[in-house]
């Protein structure tokens, strides 16, 4: 005879409808694919980003989906600001959740004989310090309803160490991936999970920040943002039991194998 419990795990999907995401860096890339993700899925999702202009663009986008988003400026370097906000969510909502902290920023200056103390500032307080700000604040409404989901967008930079990176970005997204994990171990006990999404080179507009310009054709095997999207998807639709600490993720072109630049 068959096991119930398997049978009834074939195929599962958590139904997201109606659930609560908040995404920053919405305005492009992958907090952009994750929220026309989130959205499609039934979620009402809260737009982060700096810039009206491209925030609007997530929205029409994801009102494809029969979804009105809630827009919300911001600076994840203002601490002040994402209380708030957290706020105004727990207002209109009642809950949170799911996060995900997608803002990020890199400096061109980015290497040790170029890089400046204010570009290094611009990296940790947008990076790092943004994406504490945001956990410190979405944390104490997860712990009232005993669950959420916290999806750290890091870098393969958090894991690997290269020069393309620069000190400043490797060392935010090192410090992110072990932020990530420190939710996991003492926020376990209230049903929160944390996954510091690293993701390889990603077709988004921070590539116009390198230092070396990248083609067409290099942005074309790479990964897209819709695959991020489609990750934080699946990340999301994970039972409440499981808890992918840490998920590395590349493009099989992937140029810190094949490449003398990293």
């Amino acid at each position: 005879m068959a096991n119930p419990s398997a049978t009834n795990a074939v195929g599962y999907h958590r139904d997201l409808t109606k659930k609560v995401a908040w995404i920053t860096g919405a305005g492009t890339g992958i907090g952009q694919a994750a929220a026309i993700s989130l959205a499609s899925a039934g979620m009402n999702v809260i737009l982060s980003g700096r810039r009206r202009t491209a925030l609007e663009e997530t929205a029409n986008l994801v009102r494809k989906f029969g979804v009105e988003p809630v827009i919300e400026e911001l600076d994840v370097a203002d601490a002040g600001a994402i209380d708030q906000l957290v706020l105004r969510i727990k207002e209109k909502f009642g809950r949170l959740d799911i996060a995900v902290l997608s803002a990020g920023i890199n400096v061109k200056a980015r290497s040790w004989n170029e890089v400046t103390i204010e570009g290094w500032d611009d990296v940790i307080d947008i990076d790092l310090n943004g994406a504490f700000y945001c956990c410190r604040a979405a944390l104490p409404m997860m712990r009232e309803q005993k669950s959420g989901l916290i999806i750290n967008v890091a870098s393969w930079a958090g894991v690997h160490v290269s020069k393309m990176t620069g000190p400043a970005y490797t060392a935010a997204k090192h410090g992110m991936v072990a932020m990530s994990e420190s939710i996991n171990m003492e926020e376990a006990i209230h049903g929160i999970r944390s996954c510091a999404l690293c993701p390889g080179e990603v077709a988004t507009p921070i590539l116009d920040n390198r230092p070396v310009p990248i083609t067409d054709e290099q942005k074309e095997v790479m990964l897209q943002a819709e695959d991020l999207g489609q990750t934080i998807l699946f990340l999301a639709q994970m039972h409440e039991r499981i808890c992918i600490n840490q998920l590395v993720i590349s493009p099989t072109a992937n140029r810190a194998y094949t490449s003398t630049v990293f």
